[in-house]
């Protein structure tokens, strides 16, 4: 609810249309939100069949859209009041952009390692074990952590949950992967972006709002007790298998640094 009324609220809300995707919920939010946004001629609802994951939820919302950007956000994301005015005027100056993310930050003020580098399956082994005790500069590097949060740059990829996106790369490259059922969407697709030769930016100067605690989180014994982690990981298999004649690049540490002024 916070998400969407944050989205009506944005300075440029006169502009947009703001497309509500439920994915077969198995609970009252489709009645919550027809509710509460049912009246507003901004918002259009969409229920889909089944719950056939993120990646075709997205997919289903923007086929309906008529935008020349589209906005992908959770709905546990609050994107602050000029944030999609800043995005989209960065957007619109350069037509090199692809894909571009606000600065993520948790309620208690901490940012969120939302840029990083495209990962190794050694990688996420190691961040998922006592492991990354002992490689703590391999995790530095993945996650990023010696790179100031405040610097617009360049990234190789950027979590999913709040990115503005050109409408025609979005087509070109044919939406989100169905193959992804949950996790790594987000990973592939600004993958496929940086082949198709647009840029992914990471713009801390807007800010969205993220919840700290996030679905995949967990050590390795938690793929026996969280269902999530083991979609996660299997959504990794499904990744590197259909990468693996490519090497990961690292082409965020050392970009072009954007300029906004």
């Amino acid at each position: 609810m916070r998400c969407v009324r944050a989205l009506l609220k944005q300075s440029i809300a006169d502009t947009m249309e703001v497309l509500i995707v439920d994915n077969h919920s198995q609970d009252d939010s489709i009645g919550i939100i027809r509710n509460t946004f049912g009246k507003e001629q901004r918002v259009r609802i969409i229920e889909t069949s089944r719950n056939s994951g993120y990646g075709r939820g997205n997919n289903a919302g923007i086929m309906r859209a008529e935008g020349a950007f589209i906005l992908i956000i959770n709905p546990d994301n609050e994107l602050e009041a000029d944030g999609l005015e800043k995005m989209a005027r960065v957007m619109e100056g350069d037509p090199t952009i692809g894909i571009l993310g606000p600065q993520l930050v948790h309620q208690d003020g901490t940012i969120r390692d939302s840029f990083r580098t495209f990962p190794t399956f050694t990688d996420l082994f190691i961040k998922r074990t006592f492991l990354r005790h002992m490689f703590p500069g391999r995790m530095r590097r993945y996650l990023q952590h010696d790179v100031n949060p405040e610097l617009a740059r360049d990234v190789d990829w950027l979590a999913g949950a709040c990115l503005l996106m050109r409408r025609d790369l979005y087509e070109r490259l044919g939406g989100f992967d169905p193959r992804f059922f949950l996790f790594f969407e987000d990973t592939d697709l600004c993958r496929r972006a940086h082949q198709a030769g647009m840029r992914v930016v990471y713009f801390p100067a807007a800010h969205a709002r993220d919840r700290k605690h996030r679905l995949s989180e967990g050590g390795f014994l938690s793929f026996f007790t969280k269902k999530t982690v083991r979609i996660h990981l299997w959504s990794a298999c499904k990744y590197f298998w259909k990468w693996r004649l490519l090497t990961p690049t690292a082409s965020s540490q050392g970009s072009s640094i954007l300029d906004t002024r």
